[in-house]
């Protein structure tokens, strides 16, 4: 398979996290149906790639072992774990300065 470079990068391929989630829970889920009918899980991982305009199987796989690992049931859960954990500590930096706030302002009427 032939592939155009220009200015040091594969023309085609995507940067990661440009797939939709749609695309890639129908990655995992092709996988796993299909998991039966090839010899090595590379060999489907890039079957599944080439059938959905994924760079490479490299990139399924990791889908896949994300997955396996969190032990939800589709990609997008397990990748927004830890977006949902980044917002969770932030909203608990915020809370604990308004905290704060109201502890030196309750200090500052109570005398």
């Amino acid at each position: 398979m032939a592939e155009k470079i220009r200015s040091g990068s594969v023309v085609g391929t995507k940067k990661p996290g440009e797939y939709p989630p749609e695309i890639r829970n129908q990655a995992v889920e092709l996988f796993f149906s299909s998991r039966d009918d090839c010899k090595t899980r590379m060999e489907c991982a890039k079957h599944i790639a080439n059938l959905l305009g994924i760079g490479c199987g490299d990139t399924v796989l990791g889908w896949v072992r994300k997955v396996e690992r969190s032990g939800q049931q589709n990609v997008a859960t397990a990748l927004s774990k830890g977006d949902e954990l980044k917002r969770l500590r932030r909203e608990n930096a915020e809370l604990k300065r308004a905290n704060g706030i109201l502890k030196a302002a309750s200090a500052f009427f109570a005398a």
